[in-house]
């Protein structure tokens, strides 16, 4: 029987928020970003390449930076890195600045074009802030990037969410100029998928004419903590990631496990 479905032509890993320290607490962290980067090889066939969306240091220090480097150095495959709210720019740049991390980039900003997709990465942070802007510099800069290749599918990835999700706590520090995000993509039908971080749980909705989906955390989870704007403390939940594929069809995203997860 012939499948319904071809092999995907494309698939990117979106992992998020492993939150690495350079502490007492410094194994936890470095241990879950490692077993999700060792279960992305494992899948078959390999994305195409993998994005970590943002908080990727808890504290924003050079040592935690310099952790970072250990746990990602002599990875085989292309990984982009995203700023988040506990990020620190100018300490990650030091760190990846003109690396293939960054896309050979010297900004927090920047575009990488594989043959088969675009991979947009927009910098929301501001400094001593729980929430994210992006400005309208970079809103024009995304445009223009996205016109590059109107017929290649883009993934624009960000740290903050751009809409409410239906967390109170989550949704009073999300992206603030979500709605300006919202109207450039919309202007670019190639966008399949933004992707974010920052609440430390898996949740999807509709943005733009696109998807919006946020990645779990390598680390701790989140609380669903619907009735509350207090804060949502963090949970037991099984560590994972996302998988966004292109098919036959359009774009499909799975869900990864990692931390409960058994070798095939």
């Amino acid at each position: 029987m012939t499948p319904f479905f071809g092999p995907p032509s494309v698939s990117v890993a979106h992992l998020s928020d492993p939150h690495l320290t350079a502490d007492g607490r410094a194994a936890e962290p470095a241990v879950g970003l490692s077993q999700a980067l060792s279960r992305v090889l494992a899948l078959d066939p390999l994305p195409t390449c993998v994005v970590v969306s943002g908080d990727l240091a808890e504290h924003g220090s050079p040592e935690e930076y310099a952790a970072l480097h250990e746990v990602i150095d002599g990875f085989p495959l292309p990984l982009l890195l995203v700023t988040g709210n506990h990020d620190h720019r100018e300490n990650l740049l030091t760190a990846f600045g003109g690396s293939a991390h960054l896309g050979g980039s010297t900004s927090a900003h920047y575009l990488v074009e594989y043959p088969e997709v675009t991979m947009v990465i927009l910098d929301s942070l501001v400094p001593g802030a729980p929430g994210g802007l992006l400005g309208a510099e970079q809103l024009d800069w995304l445009d223009s990037v996205l016109d590059r290749r109107p017929d290649v599918p883009a993934l624009v990835c960000v740290h903050h969410p751009p809409v409410p999700l239906g967390i109170p706590f989550q949704d009073g520090m999300r992206l603030d100029d979500g709605a300006e995000l919202e109207e450039v993509v919309a202007g670019h039908p190639n966008v399949a998928r933004v992707l974010a971080g920052h609440v430390h749980r898996q949740t999807t909705t509709g943005f733009g004419g696109s998807v919006l989906t946020t990645a779990p955390s390598t680390h701790r989870q989140s609380a669903l903590k619907r009735n509350s704007d207090d804060p949502c403390g963090f949970v037991s939940e099984p560590t994972a990631f996302l998988l966004h594929q292109q098919t036959d069809r359009g774009w499909v995203t799975h869900t990864v496990q990692v931390s409960h997860a058994e070798n095939p």
